[in-house]
């Protein structure tokens, strides 16, 4: 189902499938896919939904201001960001997940701004990665309740920032990329990245 021609069965079945993984509890977690550039075009879940439900007839279409354009639902506050992102990195599709890991981590890691990866060979599923001998930084941002506040105060950062995520503290994991697959890969790479991040600081506090 991700590489369906239909896209509204394919970001469905990837909302399910991040739902399946723990990464989006309940109703936590936005997803949106570009499906025209000019005028800009996103389907996405709509708000307050489990998202393990998602079936392809339930995405809302929204445009760049952010407004239902067709579907049921309210579009997320957090569409913003989405827009935000899509505007500053041409990305194709951006998922954000809630995992427990990445939230955590995401808080412990504010103060320092970034969490940093190195050695391991996963690190060459990341977009213009090609050597496990490097250090990645995935960046973290301040979270704030107003979205319009959060997106706008992103868009500098967002122009820096590595072509596949960064983590909002005490929030969680935004990923994306150049098509539909790239942001998945991003979500899964990110997230076994923060899952060796939590298991070396567990052994080490040992």
């Amino acid at each position: 189902m991700l590489h369906s021609s239909d896209p509204r069965q394919a970001l469905s079945w990837v909302i399910q499938d991040l739902h399946r993984r723990g990464w989006a509890a309940g109703t936590g977690g936005n997803f949106s896919l570009v499906t025209q550039r000019d005028p800009l075009r996103l389907l996405m879940a709509p708000s307050g939904v489990d998202k393990g439900l998602v079936q392809p007839n339930d995405l809302i279409e929204v445009n760049a201001q952010g407004q239902v354009l067709a579907g049921n639902g309210k579009a997320s506050a957090e569409t913003l960001l989405h827009l935000a992102i899509i505007q500053k990195t041409g990305a194709a599709s951006v998922l954000h997940t809630h995992s427990p890991i990445a939230t955590l981590l995401s808080r412990r890691a504010e103060a320092a701004g970034a969490i940093a990866f190195s050695g391991y060979e996963m690190l060459k599923g990341l977009e213009g990665i090609t050597t496990h001998t490097t250090e990645v930084r995935l960046p973290v941002f301040p979270n704030d309740q107003d979205m319009a506040a959060l997106s706008q105060a992103a868009l500098p950062s967002l122009q820096a920032a590595p072509p596949w995520g960064v983590l909002i503290a005490g929030h969680g994991l935004y990923a994306w990329g150049n098509s539909l697959f790239a942001a998945r890969r991003h979500v899964e790479i990110l997230e076994f990245l923060l899952e060796l991040h939590y298991r070396e600081l567990a052994i080490a506090s040992h």
